[in-house]
């Protein structure tokens, strides 16, 4: 890249109309004669296609009032006797110390040179000219008025170019922070109008070297490109000016026209910066040559900027990958530990199973085996009485009956503990379920002649797992009609109580004692109750019936008046639980 070489750009805008707007100056006397006398001598007055703004005030208050709203005042045509002798002089002080204004350029116009000296008053006041007004003609004014202007505008060039040198300085230390780019672009722009010395808008365009080629963002604008800032694609610049932007990429050097001037920049890490400036004259070769040496001096400033904000966004995704990696890690030392403790767990349901295996199996295997040994005997005789053999195979068929509930029972109570276990999520009709469990369970009872009566509404509707309560509703009527009396009556309720989802089954069987009370719902407890017609039990039916009920978010309960007075199990589901699933 060559950046001596210079490419005219063809104008494609044509702008006649001045980009500045007139120089503000404001008259400050109590004369009214002497306002339209000065608007009567300044009439038509221009300096660099700029007209005049004249303000006026007609008192020192009102110059205060004035000056503290337009802080854009160039010269103040200034009187010193108002409504005090030293009102004017007072008014300076105010100008100068308190709004801190040093740019305005001051002249001092009064009558009475007698109240307000001239040595003195230049020596002892920041203003910049004193006249008396009986001298002040109109050729005098337009050349006071005039060198004040010039004044004021190479002060305001000044002022313009030291704010822009402050901010591109500040933007050094301001590295550290994620706005340093959009401040050093600002700068940027506020020194290029600085050096030109003309009105100008601009904006600052970046085309990183990781993007599409037509893909940029808008760094920073002036004027009337001010709103373009934070723009990318969709979003695309003005239709005037994007292709002089991207004819400024694809070439790669500083372009100077009549009104469009293209400033390029590539730094060392390869983003691309585009710079264009809209002024109201042609640049000059110094103008172009002070452009050149700034250009030269941004790669290395924005390329320091880009760096550190490529590093912040990596620091930030690094970050991120730390926490979700942390995170992961946790979650895994959580799995570990709730695995060590189903392994616990698991054991001691080995233990116990292997405790029950041992201790209720060997009961019916030990039937099982004498019986078949007395079968043996029997069919040793020629003629062995076929009752006595009939009567050994219902022993060992009734053993060998029990021991498969038992078995089934541990596996129900094993998958019941399986880690994977989850609940299908469906709206299951409660009283339904109950009036198909009864029936199924109906055979048994009217073996033992028990009457099962259902207490049913038409439908009780909860989001459950249908197989599940279907198994803790079935251990508990199979369960009634094993513990009740002959001739008893067993009773099937679903209802709603106390914002609750209940199913009840009520038998008028043993009853509890205070002993069962204390381990109801437990594995492998038996309770004081026995079987009426010589079924098996193992102790699980109930623990299982509050596993299901606990998935659901429920709970199961027992209800009795004591031994022989009959006992209530239900399974209870709150409404707002059972909503949840």
């Amino acid at each position: 890249m060559d950046d001596d070489i210079l490419h005219l750009i063809s104008d494609e805008i044509d702008e006649t109309a001045p980009r500045a707007g007139p120089w503000t100056i404001a008259v400050v006397d109590d004369d009214p004669a002497v306002h339209d006398g000065t608007r009567y001598a300044l009439a038509g007055y221009e300096l660099d296609g700029r007209g005049l703004e004249i303000l006026s005030a007609h008192s020192a208050a009102e110059a205060r009032a004035l000056l503290g709203a337009r802080r854009d005042i160039a010269v103040i045509l200034l009187d010193v006797v108002m409504e005090t002798d030293d009102a004017g002089l007072r008014l300076v002080e105010h100008i100068r110390r308190d709004l801190g204004d040093e740019t305005a350029r001051i002249i001092l116009r009064t009558g009475q040179p007698g109240q307000a000296p001239e040595r003195r008053v230049i020596v002892d006041y920041d203003i910049n000219d004193y006249k008396a007004k009986i001298e002040l003609t109109a050729d005098k004014l337009f050349t006071s008025l005039t060198a004040a202007l010039r004044a004021y505008q190479q002060l305001k060039r000044l002022d313009d170019t030291r704010r822009g040198l402050e901010i591109i300085i500040d933007a050094a230390p301001m590295l550290l922070d994620h706005k340093s780019l959009q401040r050093l672009s600002e700068g940027v722009l506020t020194q290029v109008a600085s050096l030109l010395n003309v009105a100008c808008a601009g904006i600052l365009v970046l085309r990183e070297n990781d993007v599409p080629a037509q893909r940029f963002s808008v760094l920073a604008g002036s004027g009337l490109y001010g709103d373009h800032v934070g723009r990318t694609p969709p979003w695309p610049l003005d239709p005037k000016i994007q292709p002089i932007v991207e004819v400024a990429f694809q070439e790669r050097r500083n372009s100077f026209g009549d009104h469009w001037s293209t400033l390029y920049v590539q730094t060392a890490s390869g983003s691309e910066i585009v710079a264009l400036i809209d002024t109201d004259r042609p640049l000059s070769d110094t103008d172009r040559a002070l452009i050149a040496l700034l250009t030269s001096r941004l790669s290395i400033a924005f390329d320091n900027v880009i760096l550190y904000e490529q590093l912040q966004r990596a620091n930030v995704t690094l970050e991120q990958r730390v926490v979700e990696r942390t995170a992961e890690l946790i979650r895994a030392n959580r799995r570990l530990a709730a695995q060590r403790s189903d392994l616990r767990r698991a054991n001691s349901l080995k233990t116990e199973i292997l405790g029950t295996v041992a201790h209720d199996l060997k009961n019916p295997l030990s039937v099982i085996l004498g019986r078949s040994e007395m079968l043996t005997d029997l069919i040793a005789f020629d003629s062995a009485p076929k009752t006595q053999l009939a009567t050994q195979v219902a022993h060992i068929r009734t053993s060998a009956t029990r021991l498969i509930e038992m078995i089934d029972s541990l596996m129900a109570d094993a998958m019941n503990d399986a880690l994977d276990i989850t609940l299908r999520r469906e709206p299951v009709d409660l009283a339904a379920l109950a009036r198909e469990v009864c029936e199924a369970n109906r055979p048994l009872a009217d073996s033992k002649s028990q009457v099962l009566t259902l207490d049913l509404p038409d439908e009780a509707y909860l989001c459950g797992d249908a197989e599940r309560l279907r198994e803790a509703v079935d251990n508990l009527v199979s369960n009634a009609v094993k513990y009740s009396f002959v001739g008893g009556t067993i009773t099937i309720r679903v209802s709603s109580e106390a914002g609750e989802m209940v199913c009840a089954v009520t038998d008028d069987g043993p009853g509890l004692s205070p002993e069962d009370a204390a381990r109801l719902f437990g594995r492998f407890q038996r309770l004081s109750a026995k079987p009426t017609g010589g079924e098996g039990s193992t102790g699980l039916g109930l623990s299982i019936v509050k596993r299901i009920a606990e998935l659901h978010r429920g709970r199961a309960e027992a209800a009795s008046e004591g031994p022989g007075l009959g006992s209530t199990f239900s399974i209870r589901f709150p409404h707002e639980a059972v909503a949840l699933l």
